[in-house]
């Protein structure tokens, strides 16, 4: 008991701090999201100032939704990486450029944001347990798993352009990860950005005209980024095949963000999931991505690098949360910041994204084991076959990443995603119940 009261005296005297103290842990909460925040965008192509800009805003949108109670940051999501890829693949059998295909990308993650405002409502209505069991880790690990391996080619071709950058880049973040103390532990992607990005420009491996070209201040949203070209001339079957792609990775994010909520409400010590309530925060995230991806920002998703800040500075109070959205949106108006992150070297993105996209994997696979899933099962094994073979075989398939159904194409994420949450409906000896294991259903951090 001692130990809630003190929590909830860092809640509400965090003010006392005073406000250079306030004003500089929201500097480190920006951050700490920072790195992998601006990470998505260089891998993706989509537009950095944006990015920053609406995971501040979207970290604000958050915090209003939830009554300013819970002290999350919302940043880029990587679960919906493999999704951007595909539809840009899938826009070049149209004949698109992959700057002429993201803004497809955006508008299936605009209704992904959609299924959050839905399995909100289900839950405000029937409870989680009763609305989480469509979505037990037989499914939601094995679709983890295959959103980092069907990345994985996309690592290893970026970082066979130099393989010397590549390797440090993975050396500084496995170092400042396993080895790291305080906030070195907290931002290992960041660092090994940095190492290897320093490192590439020595080398004479970066191009910074761009970044001498770009004025200091400007706006972070241009319509060229946003989703006005699709709405102008639109092409629906890449619209349909889009939505259908990336609509069912938001089952994926769902759970992550739901781990997320039971692990800042174990680190504050309050219950999040009742009060403000799991559908408000479903709500907030939602709102935040689907606004997010009509002006060309990816999906946001909250932040365990975070998370692991409030542990650290033991200062729970959302204001400095806030306090980091806003220093977020002050950087998005700066494009010579984003076009030195643009200039980032393929190498040092391959890199970390080797990192990166193994660790996702690792997620599914820690989501399957910490919940115990029985593959003793037939059904279970069925399951998880199904959807490791589907996902993975359609991306490297001979016939391309995707698979013609007649009106549309669909990607291999979006099949074994349908089918896995199909047969696991429809198949008998399903015993998962969401909170029996907290354990497990906390394991689904998809950040590093």
């Amino acid at each position: 008991m001692r130990k809630t009261n003190s929590k909830e005296a860092c809640i509400t005297d965090a003010r006392s701090l005073g406000r250079p103290k306030m004003l500089l842990l929201g500097l480190q909460h920006m951050f700490a999201m920072f790195g992998a925040t601006v990470l998505v965008p260089a891998i993706t192509g989509l537009s950095v100032s944006a990015t920053l800009l609406f995971a501040g805003l979207g970290t604000l949108i958050f915090h209003m939704v939830t009554k300013y109670k819970v002290p999350a940051f919302l940043g880029s999501s990587f679960a919906f990486l493999g999704g951007y890829a595909t539809v840009v693949t899938l826009g070049n059998d149209y004949g698109l450029t992959k700057a002429e295909s993201l803004p497809y990308a955006c508008i299936g993650v605009f209704f992904a944001g959609l299924i959050y405002f839905l399995v909100a409502a289900l839950i405000k209505a029937f409870g989680t347990k009763s609305v989480m069991k469509f979505f037990p880790p037989i499914v939601t690990g094995p679709i983890i798993i295959s959103i980092g391996l069907t990345l994985s080619g996309t690592a290893i071709s970026s970082s066979q352009t130099n393989w010397i950058i590549a390797v440090v880049a993975i050396a500084i973040v496995i170092v400042s990860n396993i080895w790291g103390k305080g906030m070195i532990k907290i931002i290992p992607i960041l660092l090994g950005v940095i190492g290897s990005y320093a490192l590439a420009a020595c080398m004479g491996e970066v191009n910074f005209s761009g970044v001498h070209s770009a004025s200091w201040i400007g706006l972070p949203v241009q319509e060229k980024d946003t989703i006005i070209p699709v709405i102008q001339n639109p092409n629906f079957s890449l619209i349909i095949a889009s939505i259908l792609t990336i609509m069912p990775i938001a089952l994926a994010t769902i759970v992550e963000h739901i781990g997320d909520m039971c692990a800042i409400s174990s680190t504050v010590g309050k219950k999040f999931l009742t009060e403000p309530g799991l559908h408000r925060t479903l709500t907030g995230d939602g709102l935040a991505t689907a606004l997010s991806s009509l002006f060309g920002a990816p999906a946001n998703t909250t932040y365990g690098e975070n998370t692991g800040v409030l542990n650290l500075t033991r200062v729970y109070d959302s204001r400095v949360i806030r306090i980091a959205a806003v220093f977020a949106i002050l950087f998005s108006f700066s494009p010579k910041f984003a076009a030195l992150v643009s200039a980032m070297p393929t190498a040092t993105m391959g890199g970390v994204s080797l990192v990166l996209y193994g660790m996702i994997s690792a997620v599914g696979v820690r989501n399957v084991v910490e919940n115990q899933v029985d593959f003793t099962k037939s059904r279970n094994v069925i399951i998880a076959a199904l959807i490791l073979v589907l996902a993975i075989g359609i991306q490297y398939g001979a016939e391309g990443s995707s698979i013609n159904i007649g009106f549309t194409s669909l990607s291999g994420l979006a099949v074994a995603a349908l089918v896995g949450v199909g047969l696991n409906a429809i198949l008998p000896g399903k015993d998962y119940e969401f909170g029996k294991n907290e354990k497990g259903d906390t394991s689904m951090n998809l950040e590093l």
